[in-house]
């Protein structure tokens, strides 16, 4: 019988029985599973890395959370995870959670109110560590995580929303950046392709498109709502091209709209940007890598992520609540009309 038989446990692995098997002490075990907090030898964290493979021990989550009194995981709930942009932001919140050793439960809300509000309940109820929540509303409905003392983060969050941790960038200035932009290029006819709330607030990125307009003395152009998705900017782009004043440029409030823009404009014959100019918001990858190249306003995911993950907890836990706004940077592509 070989030594490994001898030291197989026949029933659930255990920490005792991964120490006997690399002949350390239960506390080396748990340094090195938990990474620390003394540090182990090489050699010797070798050996304990062997024994786990070898026995197949799996550390007992539950059990670790109660002893520390945490569960060291944080919830996500965003309202597509399909769109690249909030796939995009869940990926760098899932970094930025696990480069200070937390877990991340991400969940949709698909945009419905009461999904979201059974998704905050439920991760309430799993009792996780922090809530990163981009919400339809702008003042949400928390109590359930306040009652579980769970603090929270509201994500692409345009404004101050007093009492809450939030994290976004000034959609209205990156509106205004992108308009200006199309409106260089000469166009004076210039609509724009809004995504639909349930807030029943005006969105930054409609206030920014209007003031560009107002300020430059263009006429305020055609504004048609529809959802934050490729159909829905497939179908502003529909009516916006059979309109009888048909803008020579459009402002699209994401880069899912203005990519069932492109599919629109092409089916009409015409061509973007030599009949039709788009810009859009949000500078997710697809808008790289659409044909032509979108011309988009891109926030600082990354940048954004790491700050409401360190709020929750990182540095800036306890601290007062407060709202960070990041700067967005217009990447200049061929859909504007620029080289």
């Amino acid at each position: 019988m070989t030594s490994s038989a001898l030291h197989t446990p026949r029933g659930p692995v255990t920490r005792k029985d991964v120490a006997r098997y690399a002949g350390v002490s239960t506390a080396v075990v748990s340094y090195v599973v938990n990474g620390g907090p003394k540090r182990v030898a090489p050699a010797t964290e070798a050996k304990v890395q062997d024994a786990i493979r070898v026995l197949g021990y799996r550390p007992n989550a539950a059990a670790r959370a109660l002893k520390l009194g945490s569960s060291e995981t944080l919830g996500l709930i965003v309202p597509d995870n399909s769109n690249p942009f909030f796939s995009l932001l869940a990926h760098a919140v899932e970094d930025a959670a696990a480069d200070l050793g937390y877990a991340l439960v991400l969940t949709n809300s698909d945009g419905n109110l009461a999904k979201e509000r059974r998704n905050i309940r439920n991760l309430a109820a799993r009792q996780v560590d922090g809530v990163l929540l981009a919400s339809v509303l702008f003042e949400p409905d928390l109590d359930d995580l306040e009652k579980a003392d769970i603090p929270s983060v509201l994500m692409n969050h345009g404004r101050e929303a007093a009492g809450f941790n939030s994290i976004g960038v000034d959609l209205a200035a990156g509106a205004r950046i992108a308009v200006e932009h199309l409106i260089g290029h000469g166009h004076t006819r210039i609509g724009l392709a809004m995504g639909t709330n349930v807030s029943g607030e005006v969105d930054g990125r409609e206030r920014g498109w209007l003031e560009a307009l107002r300020d430059a003395g263009v006429p305020e152009g055609q504004i048609v709502h529809g959802e934050f998705t490729r159909p829905g900017g497939h179908l502003a782009g529909q009516r916006l091209i059979a309109s009888a004043n048909r803008p020579t440029a459009i402002f699209a409030s994401s880069d899912m709209q203005a990519i069932g823009i492109l599919r629109a404009v092409r089916e009409a014959g015409l061509t973007v940007p030599g009949d039709i100019a788009l810009a859009s918001f949000d500078g997710s990858v697809e808008s790289e890598y659409s044909w032509p190249a979108l011309t988009t306003v891109e926030q600082p995911v990354r940048a954004m992520a790491e700050a409401a993950v360190a709020a929750l907890v990182g540095a800036g836990r306890g601290e007062p609540a407060q709202h960070r706004i990041f700067p967005t940077q217009l990447r200049v592509r061929q859909s504007c009309g620029c080289p």
